[in-house]
């Protein structure tokens, strides 16, 4: 496999990049021309010194904003562990650097919007969660990388990786393009990683938790549901949980995603807006394409669909479900779970009821392993695809429930447990492998929701918690407020990160200029003031109390039939996406 250099130095003049490999016999430098943005290979001895010259951990990628094109450059970054002698790292800081050296050329609203621009893949950037490695594959699994033939294992790792998890694919089209190139960048993924050195019987192996996330149909909760017409899924998420042991490593796969049919839950102030079910598409064509693609891939295909069984869920279940049923292939199996039923009043135990339900289907899937030589001595044939609504907290609890039982049997294959052992009586093994399912769950619903993970109090203890319950509700409060405030540019920001909405330096507006409804301003602070009024009434109320009552009802009655205009017309004064048509993602 050709890797990517690790350490490079960036020597900035006015006129070119030049991007030096300092990898040990390493004489390459990658040039970057800052007015014509050609790429070129040249030696050290090319390098200017005038040049203002810093120590920089990779290239991110390159991106065309209002002001020209931006160099995207990792600053810091910190080791995870190692995978199979390989160093995993996380990249913790970045930095965007200007090709133009002024913005004189710009007119005042193009500087407001290039600003915004900046502001957006800032936000981005700083989303935890983006983890590379320069001599290693991190998009595929353990078992796609064993299956792989010997003319994919002489490709680059730009080249080999797999698409769906490279977030930084867009970035880096300039590269794709040369491949003499490829050296000098890698993918990085988004997601979540933890790898932990455990013990066990006096016993020493390795326990790595990999969540990658897609980046097709990527962005935030209320404002991408569902599928899209190549059948790929809202906050799809592939998670791998991999032990190595004496040069042996097995490995269990699961996946996640939003219900695969075309649904949608807009923002409209509510707590909890109704989905909508798509009346105009064709749900079996976007569920067939979903499917054919995760069997290909993954083999047999369990569906756990965790939502609820009555209320604004249940037509989703009942679609779900039905459609499922009309494809009538035998590598698809439905199995639908009323997980707040089950485990209501603080039942958590009955979770192993569907645990046992799926355990005959676990245990013919299996999982893939590798013996200490190399031989592959078990494939995994199917993988348990769970879902709720937002594919985040009751998904994450179940999936971390199924990853054990699969662990139990690997450890005892590899050796490290007895006969008869539990994981759940290894109480520092059992602290670790909770926290890290713990830990992953906030990860992938902070990257979706803007918030922590509900239920992890479970996930950590094995139990629900009073503090549990009141964390759930103060991380609930959050949500909904960036769910209806902020997460338009969320959204606009994972959009234009992704390339899905790409900046025409030759137009002179951009959508981020288009402006509100006057009611959007009006109304709030018609409101407020009514409100204000109503309460310094109270305050400086006299003896005449039935003036005072007057004047409270009057502006309590502004206030209130204000809020009601504003909740009718609650669509029209959330956080909306600006770069990407709303049809485009429902």
């Amino acid at each position: 496999m050709a890797t990517a250099y690790e350490r490079f130095n960036l020597h900035a003049t006015s006129e070119k990049f030049y991007v030096e490999a300092c990898d040990d016999n390493a004489k390459d430098v990658l040039v970057i021309d800052r007015v014509s943005t050609e790429m070129t290979l040249a030696g050290v001895g090319d390098i200017p010194p005038s040049g203002v010259t810093r120590s920089i951990c990779g290239i991110m990628g390159t991106i065309r904003l209002v002001a020209g094109m931006y160099l995207i450059v990792i600053t810091r970054k910190r080791k995870v562990g190692n995978l199979l002698g390989h160093t995993v790292w996380k990249a913790v800081e970045f930095d965007l650097i200007s090709y133009k050296k002024t913005i004189l050329h710009l007119t005042e609203n193009q500087i407001q919007d290039n600003t915004t621009f900046l502001s957006m893949i800032t936000s981005i950037l700083n989303t935890d969660g983006f983890y590379f490695c320069t001599d290693y594959d991190l998009t595929h699994t353990q078992q796609r990388l064993a299956n792989t033939s010997p003319d994919f294992q002489e490709m680059s790792l730009l080249e080999r990786a797999d698409q769906r998890f490279v977030w930084n694919g867009s970035l880096l089209r300039e590269f794709l393009a040369q491949p003499e190139l490829h050296k000098f960048v890698f993918p990085i993924i988004h997601g979540f990683i933890v790898m932990k050195p455990c013990c066990i019987n006096g016993k020493i192996f390795e326990w790595i938790l990999i969540s990658r996330r897609s980046c097709f149909r990527a962005g935030v909760r209320y404002y991408v549901r569902g599928i899209d017409s190549e059948g790929h899924a809202a906050n799809f998420v592939e998670t791998e949980q991999i032990v190595q042991y004496n040069n042996g490593r097995a490995s269990f796969v699961q996946t996640r995603g939003s219900m695969p049919f075309f649904w949608s839950q807009r923002p409209n102030l509510k707590y909890k807006p109704k989905p909508q079910i798509s009346t105009a598409t064709n749900h079996m064509d976007g569920l067939q394409r979903h499917f054919d693609s995760q069997v290909l891939i993954y083999g047999k295909q369990v569906i756990l669909n965790l939502v609820n069984q009555k209320g604004s869920e249940l037509p989703l279940e009942q679609m779900f479900a039905r459609l499922v049923n009309s494809v009538e292939n035998g590598q698809i199996k439905y199995l639908a779970f009323d997980f707040h039923k089950e485990c209501s009043k603080m039942r958590w135990h009955r979770l192993q009821i569907l645990v046992d339900a799926v355990a005959g289907m676990q245990d013919e899937f299996g999982y893939f392993m590798l013996s200490s030589d190399g031989t592959v001595v078990a494939q995994q044939t199917g993988v348990f695809r769970s879902n709720c609504m937002d594919c985040l907290d009751r998904t994450n609890v179940i999936q971390s429930l199924l990853a054990r039982r699969s662990l139990q049997s690997q450890l005892q294959r590899l050796g490290v447990l007895h006969v008869g052992q539990k994981i759940e009586e290894q109480a520092e093994f059992e602290k670790i492998y909770k926290n890290g399912w713990a830990d992953n769950a906030n990860a992938c619903a902070k990257q979706y929701a803007g918030t922590g993970a509900l239920k992890t109090d479970f996930t950590r203890t094995g139990k629900r918690t009073q503090w549990g319950l009141i964390m759930d509700g103060w991380n609930s409060l959050i949500r909904y407020y960036k769910n209806n405030f902020s997460d338009g540019f969320r959204q606009d920001s994972i959009d234009l990160f992704l390339g899905n909405y790409t900046v025409d330096e030759m137009d002179v507006s951009t959508p981020l200029q288009l402006q509100k409804d006057w009611k959007f301003l009006t109304l709030p602070i018609i409101m407020l003031v009514a409100f204000s009024m109503c309460i310094i009434s109270l305050l400086i109320a006299g003896e005449n109390w039935t003036e005072t009552m007057a004047y409270v009802l009057f502006w309590a009655s502004a206030g209130l039939i204000t809020a009601t205009i504003i909740l009718l017309n609650g669509k029209e004064f959330v956080n909306v996406p600006k770069l990407v048509q709303k049809e485009k993602m429902d």
